[in-house]
C-alpha cells in the first residue's frame, strides 16, 4: 500500500471537518464530493452561496450532504469577529472586514473550533494563506516560525524499495537562523512520527561532516542540533553530516561511526531553501519520487497549502494529511482526559 493510501485509510478511521475556503473553484469542487462520499473526512465549504451554488451547476457536481458556510450569512461571522479582536486587538469592525474573507473566515472556524483543520491555495496566494492562519489560529506551543516537510516516496533508494524519507524545510524558511532549524527538526520528527508511524533519526545536513570542514554556514547547523538536543534530549538526533554520511551506511562508518544517526537517517533537516528545494525536487525527478508536500506545521492547528497547479487528487491526498494530523493533534488531549 503507497503512503497516500495508507493516509486516506487512516483519515477514514476517525472522520474530522476539513474547512475549504475556496468553495467556488471546479477542482475544489471534485474533490470535496470525493472527500465526502469516500468518507476520507467531512468537507466543509466556505464562499458565497450563490457563486458556489453557480459553480457546482456548471462543474455537475452535486452538493448534496456537503456543508456550505457563507461568510457575509450567519451569526458566526459576528463571534469570530469579537474572537479576532480578543486575540489581535484591533478594532471590531477591522475585525468584520478580515473574517468576512474566506481565508480568514475558515481559519477562525478552526480556531473556532467549527472545523479540524484548513486546506486552501488553489485560488490563493501561500503567503496569504500563511498570514490568514497566522492570525487566526496562531502558532503552536513554543513556535514562532512555521515551516513545512515533504514526504518523499522512493520507488528504490539504496537497495531498499519503497523507501519513505521526511525532507525540511523545502518551501517555506529561506535561511534559518539556528533556533528555527532546531525548531524545524523538532517538528519534523514529530510529524514523522504521528503521520507516518516511524521511530524519526534525525540528520541536520552540512557540507560538513562532524569538522570536516569550516565555516559559519557550517557553525550555524551545529549550533542547530545543540538546541535541538536541549528542547527534546529523547530525539534521535545529529549533525552536521552531509548527505552521503546520513544516508548510506558504508559511508557513515567511515566518516562517524560514532554517531547512531549516520548511515539510518529518515528524517533529513537542510540548513537553508536553496538546498532543501533543490534536493527534494532532484530526488522527484531522477529517482521518480512522489513527493508529498509542503505540508505545513507549526500552527496550533492543522492548516495545508496546495499550488495554484493542484489536481484534484491532490487536493484529496492533502485533505486526508490535513485529517490526520488532527487525529495526531487530538490524541495527547484525549489521553490526558481519561
Amino acid at each position: 500500500m503507497g503512503i497516500a493510501q495508507r493516509f486516506l485509510q487512516q483519515a477514514r478511521s476517525s472522520i474530522q471537518r476539513v474547512v475549504f475556503p475556496e468553495g467556488d473553484e471546479p477542482r475544489m469542487l471534485r474533490a470535496v464530493r470525493r472527500l465526502k462520499d469516500e468518507a476520507v473526512c467531512e468537507p466543509i465549504l466556505v464562499g458565497d452561496a450563490g457563486e458556489v451554488e453557480r459553480a457546482a451547476v456548471d462543474a455537475r457536481i452535486s452538493l448534496d450532504g456537503i456543508q456550505v458556510v457563507d461568510p457575509s450569512a450567519g451569526p458566526d461571522a459576528a463571534r469570530y469577529a469579537a474572537m479576532y479582536v480578543k486575540r489581535r486587538g484591533v478594532k471590531e469592525t477591522v475585525a468584520r472586514r478580515v473574517v468576512a474573507k474566506p481565508l480568514s473566515f475558515a481559519a477562525a472556524m478552526v480556531s473556532g473550533g467549527d472545523a479540524d483543520g484548513m486546506v486552501g491555495g488553489v485560488n490563493s496566494t501561500t503567503a496569504s494563506l500563511l498570514m490568514a492562519a497566522g492570525l487566526a489560529i496562531g502558532y503552536a506551543e513554543g513556535v514562532t516560525t512555521p515551516s513545512s516537510f515533504f514526504i518523499m516516496e522512493i520507488p528504490e533508494c539504496l537497495g531498499e524499495k519503497g523507501k519513505v524519507l521526511v525532507f525540511a524545510d523545502c518551501a517555506m524558511n529561506v535561511d534559518p537562523t539556528p533556533d528555527q532549524l532546531a525548531a524545524i527538526a523538532v517538528s519534523s520528527a514529530a510529524n514523522a512520527r504521528a503521520l507516518l508511524g516511524i521511530e524519526p533519526c534525525v540528520a541536520l545536513l552540512s557540507f560538513s561532516t562532524k569538522g570536516s570542514a569550516s565555516h559559519a554556514r557550517v557553525s550555524k547547523v551545529r549550533e542547530a542540533v545543540e538546541i535541538a538536543r536541549k528542547r527534546a534530549p529523547d530525539l534521535l538526533l545529529d549533525g552536521e553530516l552531509q548527505a552521503d554520511s546520513a544516508l548510506v551506511e558504508r559511508v557513515a562508518k567511515k566518516k562517524c561511526p560514532a554517531s547512531a544517526v549516520a548511515g539510518k537517517a529518515n528524517v533529513l533537516i537542510f540548513p537553508d531553501l536553496d538546498s532543501g528545494n533543490i534536493g527534494y525536487k532532484i530526488v522527484q525527478y531522477l529517482a521518480n519520487a512522489k513527493a508529498y508536500g509542503p505540508i505545513l506545521q507549526g500552527f496550533a492547528a492543522p492548516v495545508n497549502d496546495l499550488s495554484r497547479g493542484a489536481t484534484e487528487e491532490d487536493i484529496v491526498v492533502v485533505a486526508a494529511i490535513t485529517a490526520v494530523q488532527a487525529q495526531a493533534m487530538k490524541r495527547p488531549a484525549e489521553g490526558k482526559n481519561r
